[in-house]
C-alpha cells in the first residue's frame, strides 16, 4: 500500500473513532490510525494482485491420475465484505490430477491464503481457491469444502456464538458424482 492510501486508512479510522464518541488523542488510540492501516495492508494484500507463486509438477508416478489428492484443514482469515468483520476457518480440497499435474503441497494454503487476503464472501472464497487450482493444473476434479465462523454473526446481529458456516464446490469429476462427493466430505 502506498503512503498516500495509508494516510487516506489513517484518517477514516480517526473519523470512525471520533464519530463514535473516543477522543483520538486519548493516548491507547494514538498510534491506533496507523496500526489498522498497516493491518489493512496485511488482510487485503491480494486486492488487485495475481497468484504467482504456484509451481506445477511433472510426476513420474504412472497412476498418480487415479488418486486423489488431499490436503485438510488448512486454516483461513478472511474479512467480510459486508461489514468488514473477520471469519475465519479451515479448508479441505481434494483434486484428482490429469496429465501427470501435481502440485507442491505446500502451494495449497498458499493459494487459499492468496485468494482470502481481500474482502470476501464465504461462497465466493470457496468457488474462487478451485477456479483458481483449475486454470493452474486442469486436474480431472476437484472438491473443496470451507468451514468458517463469521464475527459478523457473533459480534454483532443474532450474536450466535461458535456456528460453523459450511461451503463446498465441486468441479469435473466430483460434480454430479454424489459418492465421491461423500467420501471427500467424510474425509474432510
Amino acid at each position: 500500500m502506498d503512503s498516500k492510501n495509508q494516510k487516506i486508512i489513517e484518517d477514516a479510522v480517526r473519523t470512525i473513532l471520533t464519530a463514535v464518541g473516543e477522543d483520538v488523542n486519548r493516548e491507547g488510540l494514538l498510534e491506533t490510525p496507523e496500526r489498522v492501516a498497516k493491518m489493512y495492508a496485511e488482510v487485503f494484500g491480494a486486492v488487485n494482485t495475481d497468484f504467482t507463486n504456484f509451481t506445477v509438477f511433472d510426476s513420474t508416478e504412472d497412476d498418480v491420475d487415479q488418486e486423489v489428492i488431499t490436503v485438510k484443514k488448512i486454516p483461513f482469515y478472511s474479512m467480510c465484505e459486508h461489514h468488514l468483520l473477520p471469519f475465519f476457518g479451515e479448508v479441505s480440497l481434494a483434486y484428482i490430477p490429469n496429465d501427470g499435474k501435481i502440485v507442491g503441497l505446500s502451494k495449497v494454503p498458499r493459494l487459499i491464503g492468496h485468494v482470502a487476503k481481500k474482502p470476501n464472501v464465504q461462497e465466493r472464497l470457496t468457488s474462487e481457491v478451485a477456479q483458481k487450482l483449475d486454470e493452474l493444473i486442469h486436474p480431472k476434479g476437484i472438491a473443496i469444502v470451507v468451514r468458517a465462523r463469521h464475527m459478523c454473526m457473533e459480534m454483532r446481529g443474532v450474536r450466535s456464538v461458535g456456528n460453523i458456516t459450511e461451503t463446498t464446490y465441486y468441479m469435473g469429476e466430483f460434480k454430479g458424482d454424489l459418492a465421491k462427493q461423500s467420501l471427500f466430505l467424510q474425509q474432510a
